[in-house]
């Protein structure tokens, strides 16, 4: 029998052109008109987790939701929680409180529609929950989500709360909120919950990390990843910054091959499922 400790996979589904740092390229008005690859490459993460019998949390965007149904209906067919990665992926922290709630109450209608089931987590775009704006967490409450995703506590140049707590807390308000995972070294916090952090480092450096929490935290993972992180194909943007290219692109063509590293050196699961007892 496996005992290993049951980490959480999740997958912030979103296209190459949602992605913050490349917001500048590609204005809301034209997204339309915008090539998609979500498709293409959510089903080739589906097939990923059923070759490693893993189930996930999928946090969609609404947008994408709206536009591509069948696939919603195809993450819930095979087992996996559906999640709500809000409406248009702006962030949490440029929006107004007002504005904020009704965008992620709208994400969660459509999700819920689309899908059929209730849809209990949230994850703010670009982890954009911190100190300024806690006031999100009563929104998301409020929406009638049980749990977040939104905190990474860390420091980064476009989010982080290095002082949040490292693993799931549960808020005044009711909420869970479910930060991903940071491997505490030499005092400080350390990205160990996937994303650029995965791409960049050698696979080893994310297995010691995960495998460090599980033995001396005794604490399942939460690790993260985007559908366009597995297409090495996609239409590149050269006219964004050095920064951004480089951020966006390293080891694109290396990411499907981790990842089935990942799966085969650790138990996965629905954060839903992972997280039930808190």
């Amino acid at each position: 029998m496996d005992e290993r400790i049951v980490n959480a996979l999740t997958i912030d589904v979103e296209d190459y052109f949602h992605v913050s740092a490349l917001a500048p390229h590609f204005p809301r008005t034209e997204w339309e008109q915008v090539p998609c690859r979500v498709e293409r490459n959510v089903n080739q993460i589906l097939q990923l987790l059923d070759d490693h019998d893993a189930r996930a949390t999928f946090f969609v965007l609404g947008w994408v939701a709206e536009r591509y149904p069948e696939l919603v209906r195809l993450i819930v067919s095979q087992g996996h929680e559906i999640a709500s990665h809000g409406y248009e992926h702006e962030r949490a922290s440029a929006q107004s409180c007002d504005r904020f709630l009704a965008d992620i109450v709208l994400a969660k209608a459509v999700l819920e529609d689309i899908g059929g089931e209730r849809v209990a987590g949230y994850r703010a775009p670009s982890f954009s929950i911190g100190k300024a704006n806690l006031w999100a967490h009563d929104c998301i409450a409020e929406a009638g989500y049980a749990y977040s995703s939104s905190v990474y506590p860390v420091h980064h140049d476009h989010y982080g709360m290095p002082d949040a707590p490292r693993f799931p807390y549960r808020l005044d308000c009711g909420l869970l909120e479910v930060p991903v995972t940071t491997m505490r070294w030499m005092g400080r916090n350390w990205p160990a919950g996937g994303g650029g952090f995965f791409r960049l480092l050698p696979y080893a450096v994310s297995r010691w990390q995960i495998a460090r929490v599980n033995r001396e935290d005794a604490q399942a993972a939460i690790f993260y990843f985007h559908p366009w992180e597995i297409d090495p194909e996609q239409p590149r943007v050269n006219r964004a910054s050095m920064k951004t290219r480089f951020r966006h692109y390293v080891n694109l063509e290396r990411t499907e091959g981790r990842l089935r590293c990942l799966l085969r050196d650790f138990a996965w699961g629905r954060a839903d499922r992972v997280f039930a007892d808190f």
